[in-house]
């Protein structure tokens, strides 16, 4: 079934067009703009073929999904599979699937939502011209990794986000943003080394490189030696993009210092990558390796869960001085944990939760960084303590419509049911009971344990960021010393209030309405209907995980 019946040629122009318009995009960026395109501000030009780009990107997406066969969600479609480098076997193979399409439509409404609000709140930093250029080239490698069905194609789509993202963090970044990337990209570079060593032994052992092809052999053209060998080379690489404790340490600093829609675009896309290359490679590939190596992934999973939740808890304590963008990019490392458990199991049901809770991931986390960048654009820093201290934000009584938001995006992420964090925790913790043939039950079974009480740590600090920058100390603001009181931001006087009670911050903007209000109605809509992308992903998993057969 199509929402809109729509050629196969067509659709194959579709997804090429996605994967090539920001390349393209990015370019035109850096020439002069016409004429009669360059309005008053040639800065603001600039932007504006931003989301003019991304926007166009993103309609092309919608398009393609319309005219995606729902009704056979496990067949490559849109599929363009052209020779490219004769001698080596290397094709320009670009298809999607169930697993790929939620993932293609998630990078194109992140990116076009940053473009909008970058045209109304650019970072400091260089030429709007570069900004742009390297957000479309961001764009671009992250819908190509989501769509090529080749090894090496893969390898390059996936290293073509790091320099951009490397250039985001260290030119419009925050404090300590050069070591920041400096770190964010050594990590990810040697990852990446070790992983194109994986992906060559399979392509030479094998004799493709082709992804359909392999996984459709399923991992019987490799020996168990070369499949252990190739997972723990490429299962290193992808592991450091997820990212998997205990490799994740570049994560909280590049956070920390990346601009608002640097935080958004790397939590919500690239860490995808990794877990994508988990399921879209190593599990139909190499399903001996993976099922050697998948209790040890589990096993890193639950203590990445526990060790992401115990750093928020420390964080969000008062008097640590933790920074809120800090506190979240940690929460990004358990909710990770989650996914990669899901694919430890491997399981349908276990692996439609990792990437169920991928999507909602995605969603919830872009959404809390991008109003912890409008909170920290409106008090000038992140500091917890600061926010919630004796010179408390008290968010309700200040800005209530961005502390509703804000309250709304953590019990999103903290897996209430209703929204769509739940769901793909609640499959992932179902997984974990009942793994695959061959793998340990009582382990996974102590892994399920440990997963549900990292559940609880979540719902912990979450609710106590909420409780301090929402509601602020209890000292009332009358009793406090001018000294101790917030002093108002120069760009946002506030407006009069009565006396003895702290000033009135902007409220939530009308482009920040814009750019946020997707992100809180998908979360709302994928926790009401999870089938919307369990129906795409589950026909799909079941194929890839039966090694090809429907």
């Amino acid at each position: 079934m199509t929402v809109i019946d729509i050629s196969p040629s067509v659709m194959q122009f579709l997804l090429a067009f996605i994967v090539v318009a920001p390349l393209l995009g990015a370019v035109a960026a850096l020439l002069p703009a016409p004429p009669g395109l360059r309005g008053k501000n040639p800065d603001q030009a600039v932007l504006r073929h931003g989301v003019t780009v991304t926007g166009a990107v993103l309609i092309a997406a919608i398009v393609l999904a319309t005219g995606f066969d729902h009704d056979q969600p496990a067949t490559m479609q849109a599929t363009t599979d052209i020779s490219w480098i004769p001698a080596l076997g290397v094709r320009i193979h670009l298809g999607i699937d169930g697993i790929s399409l939620p993932l293609l439509l998630l990078t194109a409404l992140l990116t076009f939502l940053c473009a909008l609000y970058s045209y109304f709140k650019l970072p400091a930093g260089p030429s709007p011209k570069a900004f742009i250029a390297l957000v479309l080239v961001l764009e671009s490698g992250t819908l190509a990794t989501f769509a090529v069905l080749d090894l090496l194609l893969f390898f390059l789509a996936f290293e073509m986000v790091l320099i951009p993202m490397y250039f985001l963090i260290a030119r419009w970044g925050g404090d300590q943003r050069r070591a920041a990337a400096w770190k964010f990209i050594l990590y990810t570079l040697l990852g990446s080394v070790v992983m194109l060593l994986g992906l060559l032994l399979i392509g030479l052992k094998s004799g493709t490189f082709d992804m359909v092809a392999l996984a459709t052999d399923n991992g019987r053209g490799l020996t168990t030696s070369v499949q252990v060998i190739a997972v723990l080379a490429i299962g290193v690489g992808l592991a450091v993009k997820t990212p998997m404790w205990p490799l994740h340490s570049w994560l909280p600093d590049a956070h920390t210092a990346a601009p608002t829609v640097g935080s958004v675009l790397l939590a919500g896309v690239l860490l995808k990558m990794g877990t994508y290359g988990f399921v879209r490679i190593l599990l139909p590939i190499a399903p001996d390796g993976m099922r050697t190596f998948a209790p040890y992934l589990a096993a890193f999973a639950v203590v990445g869960i526990v060790y992401g939740s115990l750093a928020c808890l420390a964080l969000a304590r008062n008097g640590a001085k933790g920074d809120l963008k800090r506190l979240i990019a940690y929460s990004s490392v358990g909710h990770m944990g989650f996914v990669l458990l899901g694919i430890a199991t491997m399981t349908p049901t276990g692996v439609n939760g990792a990437l169920f809770a991928n999507i909602a991931h995605g969603l919830i986390t872009g959404l809390l960084f991008f109003l912890v960048g409008a909170i920290k654009d409106r008090y000038g820093t992140a500091d917890l303590d600061t926010l919630a201290g004796a010179t408390g934000a008290a968010l309700y009584g200040r800005a209530p419509r961005l502390g509703a938001l804000l309250a709304f995006a953590a019990v999103a992420s903290l897996g209430l049911p209703g929204l769509a964090g739940f769901w793909g925790e609640m499959l992932t913790l179902f997984g974990a009971y009942s793994p695959a043939e061959g793998l340990s039950r009582p382990a996974f079974r102590t892994f399920m344990a440990i997963g549900a009480f990292g559940t609880l740590l979540t719902a912990a600090y979450m609710l106590i960021v909420v409780r301090r920058v929402c509601m602020g100390e209890h000292t009332p603001h009358s009793q406090l010393s001018p000294d101790d009181r917030t002093p108002q931001p120069a760009d946002d006087p506030g407006r009069p209030t009565a006396a003895g009670s702290p000033p009135q911050l902007a409220d939530i903007q009308t482009y920040e309405a814009a750019a946020w209000t997707p992100l809180a109605a998908l979360t709302v809509l994928a926790g009401l209907w999870p089938a919307i992308l369990l129906g795409l992903t589950d026909p799909a998993v079941q194929k890839l995980l039966a090694g090809g057969k429907s």
